[in-house]
């Protein structure tokens, strides 16, 4: 169930000697309030289950601050105390010196962390964007210099100034048996409140005014990801209130999808324009909402991706889109829509949450599924292109546009961005822009039906209600039927043997066969034929080769899966062969991607880190340019090839809202049609596999690697070996999920509750050291992660070793076992209402090493593993499982490293250079994802920089 406390709190409003302090207040509401103190509020939540971060957290925006509250409902009075919790926050938040000075540390990390390379792009779009409004000077982090030095004075007025219960809404949606109470919980709690002595303040407006002429940027940050474009056009948000309005948020919402879809092509075809480009609208602040579009593209080529995507809009203005392209949006949309009626009941409470927030926000109806499915039907239809098409016009250069590139090195001026302008907006007066051309799209993905397969065995598995079948081209398919969510199927199948296998000649080349492959087109068309292809039907399959594994995963509608299945089909059966244009893109953005990470200061860090801890193999080295140049496309795609080629080396899980008598003949036709292969060696086994030379430092090793940076950051890593003994193994593979959970909680309670040092910490845990044989002891190892003060580092390091050495001698209490244990119920409570959950313990139990057959009973022992686990579960064993997993005393074998600047932040700085048309102003937020991660943010400006949290 989700509590929300959503009040008119704005960081747009701070005073300049405040800025920052709506956001401190978030942070000082969970430390300490009148009935709780020192974190209090964070330790009874996760005592019942609610993670702090997860399922416990809040966030500061410029026009509000949202606190959020996920508790389970099965026990009585946790609601009732979760309310009470939120009514504290809404008046009796304490504001000490002390807690002030507590909470100042995280808050100034939190600061920190954000001040990297798309930390300052972000700012300094924010700043240029509403250039003349109060918005550009109010962003939720603040200053540091008001972080270091408010007073707690100046923070408590402000408290006491906005939070006022007039100004506030709450919200409660979760599986409750009778409403009405809830209510009356709220009222109850909120209704001792005593009201403010003094009128509410008047919760002010703050207009952003519009211009005509275009506003240019060219920022140069020599730590960015790679080159960007953003086109931004603001305009006032809009309301929906009548059933026309409803109309045209659609016709705007296929205005963006269909320019997507060209936008996507473009990026595919010939020495394109750039590697990723979108285009979304979405509401910046209160009273504005802006379409913008987004590209990453090679290094100088920042104006020429301007170029077409100012040329694509104006295509847009002055032909529209085809009725083709739209009838493919308006599938798409339909397909959206039903999948949400179909499971209309089994919606997430996060959904219906958000819906209240935006009614509440900004007053935007809330009309339930039934109705909005209803009318969307209705109205979709009769959607014409010249309805879609206008909204191209609030796409202009004179609707109060922005323009901004970023490039890690100055190429591009002023000057060449205002060129390109007026020789796109010459192009279109003059209508010497030629219309979209159109592909051929064939018909059907699988152009001649396969021979179905037949059962040559099957069992049932009722302890866990899966069934298992082996076709008779020797693939095991496991199915299991459910009813959490009724549109939706997922499977995945997987096969010994991966990238371990590989020599050090050809690792390079294979590695890059995933990537050139899914370029030209896995399952035998090119992506943008295939996108088409798939217009109307919700299904998607995916790849992935691992070092000991090579896998395909799926997730589709119930009435898709065949258009699932077919895809997997066609992944066997399609011999991939590398073309010309295809293998250059690719080229191309590994080679973006590799210079950006050159320019990463984690780069040097990371690399140092795997290599220290993992040893100098070249499967853990990271890939280079001269590499690069090494990498053979035909070897690559033959390896790919040959990874989905064998069925009879895949077993298959499939788990969802699955009808035997319609599933069955369709995975009987498209995964037991796939042709056995007789021209191949025996499928590897979990015994044949080569495992990864790794090898854990035996000694302690404490390094610092230095990187140049603009802005100082710190980053630490400690890891700790971790062997788990054969005849253990069943047990201690739980207690390491335990273990990690309670380092995390421990840790954190140290840097962050106790010293203020850090804004989060994250234990991570690595158990891949072996291969997955059935016998021999399990290594990897667990890490400690956390950024901070550079100065602290080797402190707060030393306080780690401190708590987890005190761990093993003492011990953790009974009421930290008892969070530990609550808090994984309650992810195993649920899972078990989840498919990807059931999903992944079943694959888990066909990979366990002591699988031999029987799925279903190795599936049991895992099961009463856990449980077993969990009843034996004692400080007093957790504490011998600590000293079991990693070493003991864990001061005598570790390893640290440590991210700092290479020199002081002052004389770095100088290496951020900005020009604009508007005096100083830096670029926009910009996520640039290259070489796998193909498309930039969709939603990139909600809140910018604004949703911060707790």
């Amino acid at each position: 169930m989700w509590l929300d406390l959503i009040r008119a709190c704005r960081s747009v409003a701070e005073e300049e000697d405040e800025r920052g302090v709506a956001h401190i207040v978030e942070h000082l509401a969970f430390s300490a309030t009148s009935r709780y103190t020192n974190h209090d509020i964070v330790k009874f939540l996760e005592s019942i289950g609610a993670e702090f971060g997860a399922c416990q957290n809040a966030l500061t925006s410029s026009d509000e601050t949202i606190y959020e509250l996920l508790v389970p409902v099965d026990k009585p009075g946790l609601l009732s105390q979760a309310i009470s919790i939120l009514a504290e926050f809404s008046s009796e938040v304490r504001v000490s010196a002390e807690d002030l000075e507590k909470e100042r540390g995280a808050v100034l990390e939190e600061y920190r962390g954000g001040r990297n390379a798309t930390g300052r792009m972000q700012d300094s779009h924010w700043t240029l964007l509403f250039e003349g409004s109060k918005y550009a000077e109010r962003l939720p982090i603040g200053t540091e210099k008001v972080i270091r030095t408010v007073t707690h004075e100046t923070v408590r007025n402000f408290y006491h100034k906005w939070y006022n219960l007039s100004n506030m809404a709450v919200f409660a949606v979760g599986d409750f048996p009778d409403t009405q109470a809830v209510v009356e919980l709220i009222k109850e709690h909120f209704g001792q409140k005593a009201p403010a002595s003094f009128p509410p303040q008047v919760i002010p407006e703050f207009p952003v005014p519009s211009h005509i002429e275009p506003r240019f940027s060219c920022f140069v940050e020599s730590e960015a990801a790679g080159s960007a474009v953003v086109i931004s056009c603001k305009m006032p948000a809009g309301e929906i209130k009548t059933v026309k309005d409803y109309r045209d948020s659609l016709a705007e919402s296929i205005f963006h999808c269909a320019l997507n879809q060209r936008l996507f092509k473009l990026s595919r075809r010939r020495d394109p324009p750039y590697f990723s480009c979108s285009s979304a609208a979405d509401a910046l602040v209160r009273p504005v909402k802006a379409y913008i579009m987004t590209s990453s593209c090679r290094e100088r080529g920042t104006v020429e991706a301007l170029e077409s995507m100012l040329v694509e809009v104006a295509r847009a203005r002055l032909y529209g889109f085809s009725e083709r392209e739209i009838s493919i949006v308006r599938a798409l949309m339909m397909s959206e829509i039903e999948s949400a009626y179909l499971e209309r009941d089994q919606m997430q409470s996060t959904s219906l949450r958000d819906e209240f927030l935006q009614h509440f926000l900004r007053e935007e109806p809330v009309v339930g599924i039934e109705y909005e499915a209803r009318l969307q039907k209705t109205l979709l239809p009769y959607i014409s292109s010249a309805e879609v098409v206008k909204f191209a016009e609030n796409f202009s250069t004179t609707s109060s546009c922005v323009i901004k590139i970023v490039e890690p090195r100055a190429h591009a001026s002023l000057e060449d961005l205002k060129a390109v302008v007026l020789k796109v907006n010459t192009l279109e007066e003059k209508r010497t822009i030629p219309p979209w051309e159109e592909e051929q799209i064939p018909e059907e993905i699988v152009s001649q039906s396969p021979v179905p397969g037949i059962i040559v065995d099957k069992v049932e598995h009722p302890g866990i209600g899966a069934t298992e079948m082996i076709l008779s081209n020797g693939m095991r398919v496991c199915y299991k039927c459910t009813d959490f969510l009724d549109d939706q199927v997922v499977f995945t199948g997987f096969a010994y043997g991966g990238l371990s296998e590989l020599s050090e000649d050809e690792y390079t080349s294979c590695t890059m066969g995933s990537t050139i492959a899914g370029e030209i087109g896995i399952f035998g068309y090119r992506p943008s034929v295939l996108m088409d292809m798939l217009a109307g039907k919700r299904a998607e399959v995916g790849t992935k080769v691992g070092a000991y594994m090579r896998s395909f995963s799926g997730d589709c509608s119930p009435s898709d899966l065949e258009t699932g299945l077919q895809l997997v089909y066609q992944l066997f059966t399609t011999k991939v062969e590398p073309r010309e244009e295809e293998v250059k893109i690719v080229m191309q953005m590994a080679e973006e991607a590799i210079y950006a990470q050159e320019r990463d200061p984690y780069t040097a860090f990371a690399n140092r880190s795997r290599e220290i801890n993992y040893g100098n193999s070249y499967f853990f080295k990271p890939i280079r340019i001269s590499d690069l140049k090494k990498v053979n496309p035909i070897r690559a795609c033959e390896y790919f090839n040959s990874c989905f080629k064998d069925p009879s080396a895949f077993t298959v899980v499939v788990v969802g809202n699955i009808d035997p008598a319609i599933s069955i003949p369709l995975i009987l036709e498209y995964l037991g049609g796939i042709p056995k292969v007789h021209d191949t060696v025996q499928p590897l086994s979990r015994e044949d596999l080569k495992g990864l030379p790794f090898k854990f430092p035996e000694t302690i090793i404490r390094e610092v690697v230095r990187s140049p940076m603009v802005e100082a950051q710190c980053f630490v890593q400690l890891g700790f070996p971790v062997v788990l003994k054969s005849k253990m193994m069943t047990e201690d593979i739980h207690y390491v999920g335990f273990l990690s959970k309670l380092l995390e909680t421990k840790i954190m309670q140290v840097l962050r509750f106790k010293y203020g040092q850090v804004y989060s910490v994250n234990v991570g845990v690595f158990l891949g050291g072996n291969k997955p044989s059935r016998s021999g002891d399990v290594r990897g190892d667990i890490s400690v992660n956390f950024s901070c003060d550079p100065d602290m580092s080797s402190k707060l390091v030393d306080f780690v070793l401190e708590e987890i050495s005190y761990l093993q001698t003492e011990g953790p209490s009974e009421e930290d076992v008892r969070t530990i244990l609550e808090i994984e119920q309650r992810a195993h409570e649920n899972g078990l209402q989840e498919n990807y959950y059931w999903l992944d313990r079943i694959l888990r139990s066909y990979q366990s090493r002591i699988y031999s057959g029987d799925v279903g009973s190795t599936f049991m022992v895992q099961d009463e593993g856990r449980v077993k686990v969990r009843e034996a579960l004692t400080p007093q064993a957790m504490q011998m499982a600590l000293r079991r997993v990693i070493s003991f005393p864990c001061k005598k074998q570790y390893t640290v490293v440590i991210l700092m600047p290479k020199s002081s932040r002052w004389n770095s700085l100088i290496s951020v250079v900005s020009w604009s048309s508007g005096g100083f102003s830096r670029d926009a937020k910009i996520l640039a994802g290259i070489a796998g991660a193909l498309v930039l943010a969709a939603s990139l400006w909600r809140y910018s920089r604004g949703a911060l949290r707790s």
